[in-house]
C-alpha cells in the first residue's frame, strides 16, 4: 500500500473531516483517510493513488490542498 499526504486549509471541525473523508474515499484505489483537522493534513493509504484526483476530491469537499507532502 502507498500513502499519500497533503496539507489542506480551511479545515476547523469533525464535520469538515467527514466531508473530505467522504469524497476522497470515492478516489479509485483508495482504502483509507486519515484527516487530522488540527494540523491541516490529509493521509491517503491505498494502491495506485492518483495525486490529482486526491486533490481534485478534497477541493470537491471544499477545501484547498497547499502542498503535498512526502508521506
Amino acid at each position: 500500500m502507498s500513502r499519500k499526504q497533503f496539507r489542506v486549509t480551511g479545515m476547523s471541525c469533525e464535520h469538515c473531516a467527514a466531508s473530505i473523508t467522504e469524497e476522497v474515499s470515492q478516489v479509485p484505489g483508495v482504502s483509507q483517510v486519515d484527516v487530522d483537522v488540527k494540523a491541516g493534513s490529509v493521509s491517503v493509504g491505498g494502491t495506485d493513488l492518483d495525486d490529482a484526483l486526491l486533490r481534485a476530491a478534497i477541493v470537491e469537499a471544499g477545501y484547498e490542498v497547499t502542498e503535498s507532502v512526502a508521506a
